[in-house]
């Protein structure tokens, strides 16, 4: 029996289980997938060992501050500064980063131009990965924060002209997510046009309080459903790959 897991805080609203669970069933694999919450990142390695984890992913709150803990990283997750997905290998841990791969695919089915400015709201590891694939593209943008010293603009800047300016908004926070579905970031919403694009990395609800107030406005909007499936395969074929699973 090879043992995979997801390694939080809150994960009861979780896609990662039932995904995992239904391929490995589909597969007939002898394989489980769990959801571990801890409460201290510095428990990771007796966390791994507990649980016999081959492979594991990594979210919120611990994409960066796990990557001390670990004895490597690919080439991605060090250029990122965060880890989404684990591999156990001969005892040393592995970090790479997927959400790369989910949020290419996402941002490819919306309009990018060579004109296209973007917003990316928050500062945690999944804007990290968000910010490595717009320069990746060619893509300006800004990040925005609740603290001016992390980010390049705070909310309270994010006035109509700035948002009239910047055509694609990027949630990287949590804001919004279940059971918390009536929240959404504090913007301007009414300076929002059928211009913008909205791409929202929660999944859960597929239709946030976010993308509503944009589609309101005429918006095009995204939400995260797409990158969670696309990093969780990605992260599966890393393991297949490191694992020298058939």
């Amino acid at each position: 029996m090879l043992y995979f897991g997801l390694i939080g805080r809150s994960l009861s609203h979780s896609f990662s289980r039932n995904f995992f669970t239904a391929k490995f069933q589909a597969e007939q694999r002898a394989a489980d997938y769990s959801l571990i919450e801890i409460e201290d990142i510095s428990t990771i390695n007796s966390v791994v060992a507990k649980h016999g984890f081959s492979g594991f992913n990594v979210t919120i709150p611990y994409k960066e501050s796990i990557i001390p803990y670990l004895d490597e990283l690919s080439a991605e997750a060090k250029a990122v500064g965060a880890v989404n997905c684990v591999v156990v290998r001969d005892g040393k841990t592995v970090g790479h980063n997927t959400d790369i791969k989910g949020i290419e695919a996402s941002l490819g089915w919306l309009t990018i131009n060579d004109d296209t400015k973007a917003l990316v709201l928050g500062t945690g590891g999944a804007s990290k990965a968000v910010q490595y694939v717009l320069k990746k593209m060619g893509v300006e943008y800004k990040v925005v924060s609740r603290d001016a010293n992390r980010g390049d603009l705070t909310y309270e800047e994010l006035t109509s002209d700035v948002i009239k300016e910047y055509h694609l908004i990027i949630n990287a926070t949590p804001v919004g997510t279940a059971p918390n579905i009536e929240d959404a970031p504090v913007l301007d919403y009414s300076a929002l046009g059928e211009s913008h694009q909205l791409f929202d990395l929660v999944y859960n609800p597929a239709n946030t309080e976010f993308l509503k107030r944009g589609e309101a406005q005429g918006a095009n909007t995204m939400n995260g459903i797409l990158m969670l499936q696309t990093q969780a395969i990605a992260s599966w074929h890393i393991w297949q790959r490191e694992l020298n699973i058939e």
